[in-house]
């Protein structure tokens, strides 16, 4: 459609994901448009002609004019005209076969998909183009997305902030931490996703993955497909019936709804972050940008919620892959649909992605927030010392002794720490076994929360090392 009717589209990846990520869109188009998917069928016919030519034609003159214009065919047939043929033919391999023919001498002409089946070139050029769109496009992306989130961690590794579970208050991490786990669940994610698309196969097995029409051209009809497919970057399967299995292109787009899943868990939970009450982060938000139509105060954190909702738009299309699982009696069509929408998903995940990468680069951090969340978490968060150390101390029911401090904490509006104090033998066991534990001054340690944060800046180091230097590797 002409960029011009951009806003008659349909799908809003076409207009409004699109004009938000031109370059990221366009870099897809060359990739995985329907243009970029013709070109591959062209290209993958023209490798297997030219090995049909070096094996079936004398070795001469002519033949090797005729493999120059076999290597110049993929730049010659218009992606145009292919469409048009198939509008006669009602066959997409079909009208790339015959297309090509009229780009091709006649002494080479009859050779054309000889041997092949429709699939062995659909199958094959769609693992190329999901190969290349890995490498080229999604992996780059989440590695820029891990830099930053990475530059992020370290810089915040010693800000003391409050732990979270179930939505309250826990013991105090740091900010640093709480980030790593984002750097250690998508730095597993990153080497999955370029190995599963390694992994993807290619085909030229025939009708029904036997090698029966290959077996009359060739002696070898297995080393024919090795070869052919080597040439394209790709390697054959074990076993094939019509189709390329489809186990190998499943699980890459599963390791892609992996690194989806983390991408928006993080969305998640920066989003409620900048909720009015907690305050720690917050957005990027520029001069002109409006945050609600009638509230001029509101600076939501849109871009994370953004995020989410593809997620929640994208990532049930796992099903569908699961079901594309299925094919019946060597082939059906039944997948033929469906299989067109992985592209979607692909851009969907990119989009996401760019946005995400976009959020931690200008994430804003708010000490402020921080530090009076922490100051408010102080008043309970001691529990857990006071308890760990009475129990050492040797206190059989430690739990319930501090469990009820919290409660009459509450009840009187007081600290725990205050309570623990008045209680002489309680407080004594406390101190005594810090000290026995740890040899240092058990005053110092409960004068200040921070103190409380266990091994998270060691650990968010530690974390950011390993997954800085698996960006370097190859």
């Amino acid at each position: 459609m002409p960029r011009e009717n951009l806003f008659r589209n349909l799908s809003p990846l076409d207009h409004r994901y699109y004009l938000a990520n031109q370059p990221l869109f366009e870099r897809l188009a060359d990739l995985l448009s329907e243009e970029a998917a013709v070109r591959q069928y062209v290209h993958v016919e023209a490798v297997l002609l030219k090995h049909l030519v070096r094996h079936l034609l004398p070795d001469d003159s002519r033949r090797v004019e005729l493999l120059q214009e076999v290597e110049a065919l993929p730049g010659r047939v218009p992606v145009e005209e292919v469409y048009r043929e198939e509008e006669t033919t009602r066959h997409n391999v079909r009208a790339v076969v015959n297309v090509v023919q009229r780009y091709l001498p006649e002494g080479v002409r009859h050779l054309v998909h000889l041997g092949a089946t429709s699939v062995d070139i659909l199958d094959t050029a769609a693992s190329m183009r999901y190969r290349d769109v890995s490498h080229h496009v999604v992996v780059p992306l989440l590695k820029k997305l891990q830099e930053h989130l990475i530059e992020l961690t370290e810089r915040e590794a010693d800000t003391v902030s409050i732990g979270r579970t179930h939505g309250q208050y826990a013991v105090p991490i740091t900010v640093g931490f709480a980030l790593a786990e984002y750097v250690a669940r998508l730095g597993d994610s990153i080497p999955r996703i370029t190995a599963a698309a390694d992994g993807l196969r290619g085909k030229l097995a025939g009708a029904v993955g036997a090698y029966n029409a290959t077996s009359v051209l060739h002696p070898d009809p297995e080393e024919l497909e090795r070869q052919v497919l080597d040439e394209l970057g790709l390697r054959p399967g074990e076993h094939a019936t019509q189709i390329v299995s489809p186990e190998p292109l499943l699980r890459l787009l599963l390791e892609m709804n992996v690194a989806f899943g983390v991408i928006a868990n993080l969305a998640d939970d920066l989003r409620h972050l900048q909720r009015s009450e907690i305050g720690e982060f917050s957005e990027y938000f520029a001069a002109g940008q409006v945050g609600s139509s009638t509230m001029p105060h509101k600076r939501n954190p849109w871009n994370a919620e953004h995020v989410k909702s593809l997620w929640k738009a994208f990532a049930p299309r796992a099903m569908t892959w699961f079901m594309d699982q299925i094919s019946e009696h060597q082939r059906d069509l039944s997948n033929s649909a469906s299989g067109r929408f992985v592209v979607e998903y692909i851009a969907g995940f990119v989009a996401a992605a760019e946005r995400m990468r976009s959020i931690v680069e200008r994430l804003r951090v708010d000490r402020e927030g921080i530090e009076r969340n922490l100051a408010d978490g102080s008043r309970r968060i001691v529990a857990e010392p006071l308890y760990i150390l009475l129990a050492a101390g040797g206190v059989a029911d430690a739990h319930e002794r501090v469990r009820r401090l919290t409660l009459e904490a509450e009840e009187r509006d007081r600290t725990v720490l205050e309570l623990a104090r008045e209680d002489h033998e309680l407080w004594d066991t406390v101190t005594a076994t810090y000290r026995r534990l740890t040899g240092a001054d058990p005053e110092y340690f409960f004068s200040d929360p921070r103190r409380y944060a266990g091994r998270a800046a060691e650990r968010t180091r530690k974390i950011c090392d390993f997954h800085r230097r698996k960006l370097s590797e190859k």
